[in-house]
């Protein structure tokens, strides 16, 4: 769903369905975001976002049930948490913003 939206709002998005490729491609690859779940099967969205970190400061955006427990998480933390059902309109501004002003927070949609 969340590729469906953001494409549709021109983006270009790759996608991974397991933790362990998500991070292979942050070791190799140069991304400008990373949205993520926090509950990734038997995997947690923390890995990703350790990852996307280590890349730079490549906005991170976890969209989840979970943001509670996310939110509470060790550092690193993501840019912004948005619990699910996400709205369409508010993660593509979102995102945009994230990547119209690098490393400014983004103020609550």
């Amino acid at each position: 769903m969340k590729r469906a939206i953001l494409e549709r709002a021109g983006y270009d998005v790759t996608v991974c369905t397991a933790a362990p490729d998500a991070i292979a491609l942050l070791l190799t690859d140069t991304f400008d975001a990373v949205v993520t779940d926090w509950k990734l099967g038997e995997d947690s969205g923390r890995e990703i976002l350790v990852a996307a970190r280590a890349q730079s400061h490549v906005p991170v955006v976890v969209v989840s049930g979970y943001c509670a427990e996310a939110f509470t998480a060790v550092e690193p933390q993501a840019d912004i948490y948005l619990e699910k059902p996400v709205d369409p309109e508010e993660l593509v501004t979102i995102v945009s913003a994230l990547l119209a002003s690098p490393g400014k927070p983004v103020p609550n949609a």
